[in-house]
């Protein structure tokens, strides 16, 4: 059996806060002198406190093989890029250590890898020269990139007056068609259209799977991660939390995300009858998947309701919110009506709620009026529960979602019931 075609034994990348740069020119250090020894005085006199150190990552260890598309899945700060940086050799490890067997190709940022005082086809020979290609090499693969890339008419134009989308284009079209064995791709692609990050994708699968080259995918999208990865690695912490199969890594990184942990008081907000005899005793999203939905399954939700005074004419208000606190779409029940001492328990289905892969927060109040009338609460929570919408990726790597760029959603086919 072959060796990995990467291996990371036991990698750590320290980092010390708050330390000043080293200054870069002799005005810099004259502007930087008394501070500087303002900072060493403080030392001295044992003032200063201690330097704080910071592990962006601590004991990474795994194999990718040749020819396999990796994922590189976790939550902002968890370590993806550093990590990505040291297999670039763009920064140095702490501790540990990394083999490498084979041309590293990086897409890691927009601006990284290009001259800016270059033309775009001086940027396509610089970058085949520092993989070690010739220039018979370069030249032999040099219109399929331009073709790729859509920049024809700005080929020798310096890539400084480049659009930020017309700069990934192109560097994603060179690290693409220059032949690395290793392709390290980071979420830069966010800055392309959509039909573009469509082109790279089908591009980086091509890569994969008829060329043999090996790729390394980090993405927040979990759609795409799906479609284009059988492995992927959760970091958290800077640490390896999970690694095996694409789709029970995201499973569990969603699953994660997903905190169901305390009771509704902590997700009660005061509304204008807070404190009343009507309140939320229980929230409960009914679901398989530990908080995890499938794109186009139904949301079932079970609530429970104590009152200490009769009242009638109440509705549920239901509202769904996205990562980014937006409220994405809501809803009104019919009218009901509940008993001192009562615990009323319903239930709430939306059949078909077109929610876009990602994770949301569900917000519900009880009162009364709706969507025509003046709206009064007399309880409401938000932010539980929180669930996760998983993306469906066909075999033809077809990702099936509701994008949040095409509108607002209206929820469809809702059913309420009430039942004691």
């Amino acid at each position: 059996m072959s060796p990995p075609i990467v291996r990371i034994e036991h990698l750590s990348k320290q980092y010390s806060l708050g330390r000043r740069p080293p200054t870069r020119s002799l005005r810099e250090a004259f502007a930087a002198a008394p501070k500087s020894i303002r900072l060493a005085l403080e030392a001295l006199l044992g003032k200063r406190q201690a330097e704080q150190k910071f592990w962006a990552l601590k004991d990474v260890c795994f194999d990718i093989e040749k020819g396999e598309v990796l994922g590189i899945i976790g939550r902002n700060g968890a370590g993806k890029s550093t990590l990505l940086k040291i297999l670039s050799r763009i920064t140095e490890p702490t501790a540990g250590r990394v083999q490498i067997r084979g041309r590293v190709a990086s897409l890691l940022e927009v601006g990284t890898g290009f001259h800016p005082e270059l033309t775009g086809r001086e940027n396509i020979y610089l970058n085949g020269a520092i993989l070690g290609m010739s220039r018979s090499e370069i030249q032999r693969r040099f219109d399929q990139i331009v073709a790729f890339a859509e920049t024809e008419k700005f080929l020798d134009t310096p890539v400084k007056f480049y659009s930020s989308g017309m700069y990934v284009r192109l560097a994603f079209a060179v690290a693409a068609h220059l032949e690395p064995e290793i392709l390290i791709v980071d979420e830069v692609l966010a800055v392309g259209d959509v039909q573009f990050q469509k082109k790279c994708l089908g591009k980086i699968k091509d890569v994969a799977r008829e060329e043999g080259r090996t790729v390394l995918f980090v993405s927040h999208n979990m759609g795409a991660v799906t479609s284009l990865c059988d492995r992927a690695v959760y970091l958290m912490d800077g640490q390896v939390e999970l690694d095996g199969s694409a789709e029970a890594v995201i499973a569990s990184y969603y699953a994660q995300l997903v905190d169901e942990r305390g009771d509704l008081s902590q997700f009660r907000v005061p509304v204008s009858g807070y404190g009343s005899s009507v309140r939320f005793r229980r929230i409960e999203l009914v679901s398989d998947g530990d908080g995890n939905l499938r794109f186009g399954e139904p949301l079932h939700y079970t609530l429970e309701l104590e009152a200490d005074t009769d009242l009638k004419n109440l509705r549920i208000g239901c509202s769904i919110f996205d990562s980014s606190d937006i409220c994405v779409g809501g809803l009104f029940s019919g009218p009901f009506a509940i008993e001192a001492g009562q615990t009323l328990v319903l239930s709430l289905s939306v059949a078909n709620p077109n929610l876009a892969p990602g994770t949301y927060r569900s917000g519900f109040s009880v009162g009364y009026g709706g969507p025509d009338s003046p709206r009064h609460d007399l309880d409401a929570i938000v932010g539980r529960p929180a669930f996760h919408v998983l993306p469906i990726a066909t075999a033809a790597g077809q990702v099936a979602n509701w994008s949040p760029g095409w509108g607002r959603i209206v929820f469809q086919d809702v059913q309420f019931s009430v039942g004691e």
